[in-house]
């Protein structure tokens, strides 16, 4: 069985070497000294090692099932989510008024990487709940908020998001699911919704579904859609649950991965709903909870490879296969450990830039939400443009790493005993859901960028400009700033490019807009390690913390400068290279 470690100390590092959180100035981040973030820490790392990982093979082999129309999850799962519910895990940042911490949203990211990384079909669950109680906070009115929100923060009530019908997915216009006014102000809502992530289980008394359909009066296309509250269970006036409402289960989707997580087809069958926002508005507030779930799944890119990176390197070190070519390193034994040899530390230190440098990037992301909802625009502006390429680029290569830490183990990472295969399985969902990353890499060049008036994207630039140039005087920080300065001027080759073709060709914009993503993850990783170098060589000149650990991160920030960034330079000749050769087929030739 697969072994799992929470990096308390890689987190620490980044929260107070790197971002120095204390010295922020963000409200709510002056109470977050080491001590209280290590408490923390130390505290999540038991629940996730001691009582999630544990279940992540459980869960993979059992998977959900659909029984007298109620969904059972696999052994043990009730157990866990009673005990997460107890340690109030699930609140760490909603309001206070509400039952929850009032944490900013960074300590629930930090948590929740390494629920993900233990157990990410079982995190699934709570994490559904926690976009759809924000998005209830955003639109909800006074009398919303206080019947659904305090049992959604305890988590005795959990949420769902339904937006994807059987015949339409991104293309939300062509929805079918109808929403009919009644005399007391409900809405009958009818039609099926699919791929829907716990939509129902046994660990909850309450599932809140949030649900897009259309209304009379809306028109066609999006312009026509509204979002509605649609208790699995009515709510009575007291509070107290009253009849079951007309929504069921219709099936179970067996899945290549997330086991543990029930998908479910959900039937609508004149159910009971109450408009959440707007009418005719439900695209607006949806999106609060899409926004916060596309970051959500950026992590579990991540966290998921971290997983799967700690038990490649376990293997690698146990493993003997084969001799060093510099000579043997194990020379009493048959043979030297599979991590002496220099394609297997190529693999390797693929998947740890990417993860480390990657953590960086959702731990700063993250710092960027919290100062836009205490009213910072421009926050609010850049980690609306990079969402996309969180989601897009930190999944791709999250699976991608999976897969390498996987090919460590050889034959042996095929075989299901190992467990390599369910770190695979479940990556490979991040990719596609929450937007499919051709979608995310549309919305990037089609819309992010041109936003505000390309405010947020110059902005970018001109973040990673200072940051090289901060450098400048440092000749041990050449060799990592330079990579970054010729990656960002590439970028910004490939921003004029799309604006010089794009009007006249759109699909020249288009067809380079996946590399565009791509192009634009590898600057921000790119950046984030030029951080961490900044802040490992700071610990080295004052003599403190690990020196081999400090040593590590700079020598790591340099591979990736070496061996990742130069794929911007490939990803800018696709680009260039326009649409023809994209489009020159027709569609029958295929």
């Amino acid at each position: 069985m697969p072994n799992y470690s929470a990096p308390v100390k890689e987190m620490q590092f980044l929260l107070h070497e790197v971002l120095k959180i204390n010295k922020t100035g963000i409200p709510g981040y002056g109470d977050l000294d080491m001590g209280f973030t290590g408490a923390v820490l130390d505290e999540a790392a038991k629940v996730a090692t001691e009582v999630l990982a544990p279940l992540n093979p459980v869960g993979d082999r059992e998977g959900c099932r659909l029984e007298n129309g109620i969904v059972r999850t696999p052994t043990g799962f009730k157990a866990a989510f009673d005990s997460l519910r107890k340690g109030g895990w699930m609140s760490l940042d909603t309001p206070p008024e509400f039952g929850g911490q009032g944490l900013p949203c960074l300590m629930y990211t930090v948590v929740n990487e390494m629920f993900v990384s233990a157990n990410m079909a079982f995190n699934m669950y709570q994490g559904l709940t926690h976009g759809a109680t924000s998005t209830l906070l955003a639109h909800g009115t006074e009398a919303q908020k206080a019947t659904y929100v305090p049992k959604m923060v305890s988590a005795d009530w959990t949420g769902t998001m339904n937006l994807t019908e059987p015949h339409c997915g991104t293309d939300l216009g062509l929805m079918r699911t109808r929403a009919k006014p009644q005399a007391d102000g409900s809405y009958r809502i009818t039609g099926q919704k699919i791929f829907i992530s716990a939509g129902d289980h046994d660990m909850a008394e309450n599932i809140v579904h949030l649900v897009l359909a259309k209304a009379p009066g809306g028109g066609e296309g999006t312009r026509g859609i509204s979002l509605f509250i649609v208790p699995k269970v009515l709510v009575n006036a007291d509070g107290s649950l009253g009849a079951r409402n007309a929504v069921s289960v219709g099936k179970v989707e067996a899945k290549m991965g997330i086991h543990g997580n029930a998908t479910c087809v959900m039937n609508y069958d004149g159910a009971t709903g109450w408009l959440l926002g707007d009418l005719h508005k439900g695209m607006k507030a949806m999106f609060t909870m899409m926004n916060e779930a596309r970051l959500a799944v950026a992590l579990q890119g991540y966290s998921v490879a971290e997983a799967a990176y700690q038990n490649a390197v376990a293997y690698a070190k146990d493993r003997l296969q084969g001799r060093d070519v510099m000579g043997p390193q194990n020379p009493t034994g048959p043979a030297d450990p599979l991590i002496v040899h220099p394609d297997i530390r190529r693999n390797l230190m693929e998947q740890k830039s990417f993860v480390e440098g990657a953590r960086a990037l959702i731990f700063w992301g993250a710092t960027l939400l919290d100062r836009a909802r205490h009213g910072d625009e421009a926050a609010d502006g850049l980690i609306s443009l990079l969402i996309p390429v969180m989601k897009g680029f930190m999944t791709d290569k999250g699976f991608e790493m999976a897969v390498q830490a996987q090919q460590v183990f050889g034959g042996h990472g095929y075989i299901e005993e190992q467990g390599m295969s369910q770190f695979a399985r479940d990556a490979r969902i991040a990719m596609i859901y929450e937007g499919a990353n051709g979608v995310q890499a549309l919305d990037l060049v089609g819309r992010k960028l041109a936003a505000d008036g390309g405010k947020p994207v110059m902005a970018f630039f001109e973040m990673v400009k200072a940051e090289c140039k901060a450098h400048d005087a440092d000749p041990r920080m050449a060799g990592l700033v330079e990579p970054l300065k010729a990656a960002s001027k590439a970028l910004q080759q490939a921003a004029m490019f799309f604006m010089a073709e794009g009007i006249k060709s759109p699909n020249a914009a288009l067809a380079g807009s996946y590399d565009f993503m791509h192009m634009m993850g590898h600057v921000c990783l790119g950046l984030m390690w030029v951080r961490i170098a900044k802040a490992a060589h700071a610990g080295l000149d004052g003599g403190s913390g690990d020196r081999a650990f400090l040593e590590a991160k700079i020598a790591t920030a340099r591979f990736y400068m070496a061996r990742q960034l130069p794929a911007c330079a490939m990803h800018l000749a696709r680009i260039e290279s326009g649409a023809e050769t994209v489009m020159a087929l027709p569609a029958e030739a295929f």
